[in-house]
C-alpha cells in the first residue's frame, strides 16, 4: 500500500528542489501507465489552472486623503462607477461596472490599466462634513499614487460548467459568446482536466487559506465562492456534470499582470474579466491520485439551449468531444467553440509548476474546510403591497 504524505513533508522536499511536480495534463498522460499507488510514489504535486471570463471579480481600492479631505459617495474612475458606500476613501469597483457613455467599457478595463501603471481619472463627490468638508475632487490615480489595490474576486474557477447552444432561429448574445441560430454553433469554458475544482471534486486539499496563482502572482483562497453548489449530479468520478462549486480569491493587484488578468467585452451582452488562476494540488494518497489523474474523456458535462426559456438540458458530452471540434446535439453536428483560453491556462500550470520547482512556491494546507451538502436558493417574485 502506498504511504500517505503530509504537507510538511512535501513542503520539505519543494525546499530542497526534490519535489515531482507535473502538470495536471501530464499526471493524466502518466496515469494511462501508472496506477494511482505508483503514481503517489513518483509524483509530490499536480498543477491545475484555468483562465476564462469571471464576472464576479473587482478590486478595493485606497485612494488615500486629498487636504482638504472628502468623504467619497459618488465615484467615478474613467466614468465607471465604484462603490461609495465604504469608509471616506476605500472603494470597490466590480469588474462589470461600465461607463454610461461608453458600455464597452468598463470595471474589468479599470483595471487592467491600473495593472499597466496607467493613469486613471478619478472623481468623486460627497455631501461635506466638519471632518470632510471637501464636496467634490477630479484628480488623476495610478496604482504608484493609490495605497492598496486588493483583488477580492467572490465568485471564481467554477467547477464544471455548462455547453451553450442556441435552438431558436435568431441570434443570442450571452456570456458564453454569440450563439448562432439552429444550433450552428456551441461554447463551452471549463479547462477540462486541467481545470482546478475537476482535480479535487471533493475538496480533499482546496479549502480556506490555499496559497494559490491568481492574476500572476501568489493569492490566496478566501471563501466557498458564492452560488457554491456540491449537491448538483455528479459522474462516477465524482465531478459534478454541471456548473457547481466556485472559489472566493484574494490577492495584491498590485503585483499582478495584465498577462493573467484581462478585460473583455461580449457583444450585446456587456463587460467581464478574464482571471487566470492556478492551484497546486499535493497528492497526499491514493485517493487524491486518482483525482488528479482524471482525463478530458472521462468529464462530461450538460448541454443548455440557451436560446430558449428555462434553458432546458439538451444531452451530455465529454471535453474529449468538446475538444474534437465538433459534438452530436439530437442527432444534429454541431461546431464547438472555447470562450475560455486553454493556451493561458497550459501557461498558467506550467508556471506554477516552475514556481513550486524552484522553490518559490510552497503549499499552503487550508485552514478550513469547506461545507458539505450546500445547495442554491432562487430568487421568488413576490407582489409587495404597500
Amino acid at each position: 500500500m502506498a504511504k500517505e504524505k503530509s504537507y510538511q513533508e512535501i513542503n520539505e522536499k519543494i525546499k530542497k528542489g526534490e519535489a515531482v511536480v507535473l502538470t495536471a495534463e501530464e499526471v493524466a498522460q502518466l496515469a494511462k501507465t501508472c496506477t494511482p499507488e505508483e503514481i503517489v510514489e513518483k509524483v509530490d504535486v499536480v498543477t491545475t489552472a484555468t483562465f476564462g471570463a469571471m464576472c464576479s471579480s473587482g478590486v478595493f481600492i485606497n485612494f488615500g486623503h486629498a487636504d482638504p479631505p472628502i468623504r467619497m459617495e459618488k465615484i467615478r474612475l474613467n466614468g465607471v462607477p465604484a462603490y461609495g458606500g465604504l469608509a471616506a476613501v476605500d472603494t470597490y469597483l466590480g469588474a462589470t461596472s461600465v461607463n454610461s457613455n461608453n458600455p464597452e467599457y468598463g470595471g474589468a478595463h479599470v483595471m487592467q490599466e491600473l495593472i499597466e501603471g496607467k493613469d486613471i481619472i478619478l472623481e468623486a463627490w460627497g455631501k461635506g462634513t466638519d471632518c470632510y468638508p471637501r464636496k467634490h475632487i477630479r484628480t488623476v490615480i495610478n496604482k504608484n499614487t493609490i495605497n492598496e489595490m486588493i483583488l477580492f474576486n467572490p465568485r471564481n474557477a467554477y467547477q464544471n460548467y455548462n455547453v451553450a447552444v442556441n435552438t431558436t432561429s435568431k441570434i443570442k448574445y450571452t456570456y458564453m459568446g454569440t450563439l448562432l441560430p439552429n444550433m450552428r454553433n456551441a461554447t463551452y469554458s471549463t479547462a477540462g482536466e486541467l481545470s482546478p475544482l475537476i482535480n479535487d471534486p471533493e475538496f480533499k486539499t482546496i479549502g480556506v487559506g490555499t496559497r494559490i496563482f491568481i492574476g500572476g502572482t501568489t493569492g490566496y483562497v478566501a471563501w466557498p465562492g458564492t452560488q457554491f453548489h456540491t449537491t448538483k449530479p455528479k459522474d462516477e468520478n465524482g465531478v459534478p456534470i454541471t456548473n457547481a462549486a466556485t472559489l472566493a480569491v484574494i490577492g495584491n493587484m498590485k503585483e499582478m499582470s495584465s498577462a493573467f488578468l484581462q478585460a473583455a467585452y461580449y457583444e450585446k451582452y456587456g463587460v467581464s474579466l478574464f482571471v487566470g488562476i492556478g492551484i497546486p494540488i499535493p497528492v497526499l494518497n491514493v485517493e487524491i491520485a486518482k483525482r488528479v489523474s482524471i482525463n478530458n474523456s472521462q468529464i462530461t458535462t450538460t448541454v443548455l439551449d440557451y436560446g430558449s426559456p428555462g434553458q432546458p438540458k439538451l444531452g451530455y458530452v465529454t471535453y474529449e468531444q468538446l475538444r474534437s471540434g465538433e459534438i452530436e446535439v439530437n442527432g444534429q453536428k454541431v461546431r464547438t467553440a472555447p470562450v475560455a483560453s486553454l493556451a493561458k491556462a497550459r501557461t498558467i500550470a506550467a508556471l506554477l509548476k516552475e514556481m513550486i520547482e524552484k522553490g518559490d512556491f510552497l503549499l499552503q494546507e487550508p485552514i478550513q474546510m469547506f461545507p458539505t451538502g450546500t445547495s442554491l436558493k432562487g430568487l421568488a417574485e413576490i407582489e409587495i403591497t404597500e
